[in-house]
């Protein structure tokens, strides 16, 4: 299994609250370099209050092997002519080691965040990929760019915008999912997928794989080296005492995952459809203190990996190591023991010691 991170190292989703710690731009060639050095495969970013294509720029010029990629940038508010440069200009500087991740973002913040008319989300996918790689296609062919869909008319390109070929044109494309739709999108015309943190393993092996292989029967491709990348929900910490917190942050996180209709799915599938439509009640009714109280020992058990330092590796594997091949996680590094469980923790999860 592959071991990737978020910055800052530690990084959990936050669900309700704001994060404890921000990331610091200005520490990320030093992480980057740390994470290297202690035998992690990649790292990722998210686009959440940072530009993710400045971030990464930072970590390529400050590592050599590390693999880095988005984890997501939301597509529709930029061209795909627009991403296809970004992408591009990254893999360049990074001399091969880039993936492009891309997500759709909800309706409401496609319309009310970025001012973008939305269009359902699976064919405008479907459809933006595509257009990505005809952009790629002619820099790197010099073949004419003709592109038509139902979103994106591409046919000019002219010698001064024109970027030209790379030495490394393959740019991996993974696309975030939940829904069946969105992973039959990913294995019909990407490269990995990006399960949300509230996809458990059975949803994942039972709702989503089979997604993914019917998108790619229909697009007659194989599914050879298509990756399964995983950000989990994790509560962990250094002692029992520390993770007490950690809990009841994971609890807030998996109440306000239920409140959000895009996700129902997931909370169905184990039989949570009650639950779900309770916190979806809480949150219309902007009572967000009494959400964590719907999600009981039991449900914290189906979504999270609760765990110390020094056993959280193994029991990662023992959730995830039969069905995703990339799995995002750090813990904090204050000091050298610190750096020294990190480093154990990429031996154990990369099965390399």
């Amino acid at each position: 299994m592959r071991l990737e991170t978020l910055l800052p190292l530690g990084k959990v989703d936050p669900g309700l609250r704001t994060p404890e710690t921000k990331l610091d731009i200005w520490s990320v060639a030093e992480d980057a370099r740390l994470l290297e050095a202690v035998g992690y495969d990649g790292l990722v970013v998210e686009e959440t209050k940072d530009d993710p294509f400045t971030v990464l720029t930072l970590a390529a010029q400050a590592t050599e092997r590390l693999q880095l990629g988005t984890a997501v940038a939301i597509a529709f508010p930029r061209s795909p002519t627009v991403m296809a440069m970004n992408a591009w200009t990254l893999q360049k500087l990074s001399r091969g080691r880039f993936t492009l991740g891309l997500g759709s973002q909800v309706r409401g913040h496609i319309e009310r965040r970025y001012g973008v008319p939305w269009s359902p989300a699976g064919p405008w996918m479907r459809e933006y990929v595509q257009a990505v790689r005809a952009v790629w296609d002619c820099w790197q062919t010099g073949s004419p760019l003709r592109f038509t869909g139902d979103h994106y008319r591409l046919s000019l390109m002219v010698p001064l915008f024109d970027a030209g070929p790379i030495e490394h044109p393959e740019i991996p494309i993974h696309l975030a999912a939940v829904n069946p739709t969105m992973c039959s999108v990913a294995g019909e015309v990407a490269d990995g997928v990006r399960p949300h943190p509230v996809c458990t393993p059975s949803y994942i092996r039972s709702v989503m794989l089979p997604a993914v292989r019917r998108g790619a029967a229909r697009a007659d491709r194989s599914l050879d080296g298509f990756r399964v990348c995983m950000k989990p929900l994790v509560a962990s910490a250094r002692t029992e005492e520390e993770l007490v917190a950690k809990v009841r942050d994971a609890r807030a996180r998996i109440a306000f995952y239920a409140s959000t209709p895009g996700y129902f799915a997931a909370f169905e599938h184990l039989g949570l459809a009650d639950l779900a439509t309770a916190a979806q009640a809480l949150s219309r009714a902007q009572d967000w203190e009494a959400l964590p109280g719907l999600i009981d020992d039991a449900v914290l058990d189906q979504f999270v990996v609760v765990a110390t330092h020094d056993t959280v590796a193994e029991r990662l594997l023992e959730r995830f190591g039969d069905v995703v091949t990339d799995i995002e996680f750090s813990i904090a590094v204050r000091d050298d023991e610190d750096r020294r469980r990190l480093a154990d923790l990429s031996r154990v999860i990369r099965g390399t010691g």
